[in-house]
């Protein structure tokens, strides 16, 4: 069995409507999944309440203008596919992008949903006690397969965002950041305050 030196992440970035995210989380819910806050009580949300905490995130980005609140999306996600219990993590992150010569202060949005590569092996021999990464694949092959069916999906209903930054035509910068988004989250971008205040405009056919 393969031993990785580093274990890292199978790592999906999107960015879809509320009501198609309704969609994604139908999957997890096919595989009885479980959703913690990253709390130190690790405070379980039910899908209604993961939907809610999603529609803040999207609608804070969406919105015509700026809220002075920034909501945050961040869950770890456990099921049991395999004979041992596995996680993935959902939560939020931020797409820097240059504005007049420095980073914009406000980064665009997008959720990264992410599976470690390696799972963790206890060993022990005269030296004492130690642990290596072993491929996931081998150890959950149900758990990746799953992470591959929902990125499939995602896949299915997005395409990658593309825009571009600059003061004028002369001066435009495409932005490429791997990361995929749907035709309807699109346009709610680029009627968005954050696409209004930088200037940024959409190439997305």
């Amino acid at each position: 069995m393969d031993r990785l030196k580093h274990s890292g992440f199978y790592k999906l970035k999107f960015l879809v409507t509320p009501e198609e995210f309704k969609g994604i989380l139908e999957l997890f819910e096919q595989k009885e999944a479980q959703f913690n806050l990253s709390n130190a009580a690790r405070t379980t949300h039910d899908l209604n309440q993961v939907h809610e905490a999603y529609t803040a995130y999207y609608q804070y980005f969406t919105g015509q203008e700026k809220l002075y609140y920034h909501p945050h999306f961040v869950y770890s996600i456990t099921m049991k596919l395999d004979d041992k219990i596995s996680g993935f993590f959902i939560k939020n992150e931020g797409i820097s992008f240059p504005y007049r010569g420095a980073w914009a202060e406000d980064e665009l949005p997008c959720i990264m949903l992410s599976l470690p590569k390696g799972f963790q092996v206890h060993l022990e021999d005269e030296k004492g006690k130690y642990y290596v990464y072993e491929d996931i694949r081998e150890h959950l092959p149900l758990t990746h397969a799953f992470y591959e069916e929902v990125g499939k999906y995602i896949k299915k209903h997005t395409k990658l965002l593309r825009c571009s930054v600059g003061s004028s035509t002369d001066d435009l910068q495409e932005l490429k950041p791997s990361v995929r988004v749907s035709r309807d989250a699109a346009a709610d971008l680029a009627n968005s305050w954050i696409f209004t205040t930088y200037s940024l405009v959409l190439n997305m056919a």
